[in-house]
C-alpha cells in the first residue's frame, strides 16, 4: 500500500502544508532585530530615553519614518510636521489593508491590530500564504515580527545607554531582507514580472529625481500595477 504522504508530497494538486508561524517570521526577526537595536542605539545616542524609544516602536512600529524621526526629532522640529512627514512615508500602507481586505480577521480587534502591524515585510510574507490561512495565524504573524522589532530596539537602546559603539554596516541588513523576501515571491509566484517592474521603475526615476526616486519609482510601480490589472481583465 502506497505512503499517502509521499503521494501527496509528489503530487502538485496537494500542496505541502504551509510552514509554522515562527519559521516564516525567522528571515524578518534575522533583519528587524538588528535594524531595530540600530534605531535604539541611534535614539539613545540622540539623546532620547531608552523607554521612549522602545515605546516608539510598540506604538509607531514604522521603521524607516522611526529613523526619519531621530534626525527630526533632534532638531527640535514639532510633532504635527513629523506626523506629516510619517504619514507621506507610510503612505503605500493603505495599498497593502486594501489588497489584504477580504483576508482580514472578521474580530474588530484583530482587524484594527493586522491594519497596524502591515509592515512591508509582513504584507510580504502575507501574500506568500495560501487563501485558506486562519485570520489568527495571520495575526500571530504579524505580532510575532512586531515582538522582533521591539525586541532589537530594547537591545539597541539598552546598548546604547550604556556605552559608545559603531554600527557601521548594519544598515545593509534591511537591503538583505528586502533581498530575500523577493526571492520568497518569487518561488511562490512564478511570476517575475513585479520584479521587472520595480527595476524599470527605479531605472526611470532615479535620472528624474535622484532624492527622490524610492518615492517615485513607488508611484510609477503602483501605476504600472494597476494598469496590468485592467488589461488582464480586459484579456479575460
Amino acid at each position: 500500500m502506497p505512503d499517502r504522504s509521499s503521494h501527496t508530497a509528489n503530487n502538485p494538486s496537494h500542496p505541502a502544508p504551509p510552514s509554522s508561524v515562527l519559521a516564516l517570521t525567522a528571515p524578518v526577526a534575522m533583519g528587524y532585530i538588528p535594524l531595530g537595536a540600530v534605531f535604539g542605539f541611534l535614539f539613545v545616542q540622540a539623546g532620547g530615553h531608552w523607554s521612549l524609544a522602545w515605546l516608539s516602536s510598540l506604538l509607531i512600529y514604522a521603521g524607516a519614518a522611526q529613523y526619519m524621526m531621530i534626525p527630526m526629532l533632534a532638531a527640535g522640529m514639532p510633532l504635527a510636521a513629523i506626523a506629516l512627514a510619517t504619514l507621506v512615508v507610510n503612505l503605500r500602507h493603505i495599498f497593502y489593508g486594501l489588497s489584504l481586505l477580504e483576508r482580514l480577521p472578521p474580530s474588530r480587534l484583530l482587524r484594527g491590530y493586522l491594519a497596524f502591524a502591515l509592515t512591508d515585510e509582513t504584507y510580504s510574507i502575507l501574500t506568500t500564504l495560501p487563501a485558506s490561512t486562519p485570520p489568527r495565524q495571520m495575526a500571530l504573524l504579524a505580532l510575532l515580527n512586531h515582538g522582533w522589532w521591539m525586541l532589537g530596539t530594547a537591545l539597541g537602546a539598552l546598548i546604547g545607554s550604556q556605552a559608545r559603539l559603531t554600527l557601521a554596516g548594519l544598515d545593509f541588513v534591511l537591503a538583505a531582507l528586502f533581498a530575500v523576501l523577493t526571492v520568497e515571491q518569487w518561488r511562490s509566484r512564478r511570476n517575475a514580472t513585479p520584479v521587472w517592474v520595480a527595476l524599470a521603475a527605479y531605472a526611470l526615476a532615479y535620472p528624474v529625481a535622484p532624492q527622490h526616486a524610492l518615492v517615485l519609482a513607488i508611484a510609477l510601480s503602483l501605476a504600472a500595477g494597476f494598469w496590468l490589472a485592467e488589461k488582464s481583465h480586459a484579456d479575460d
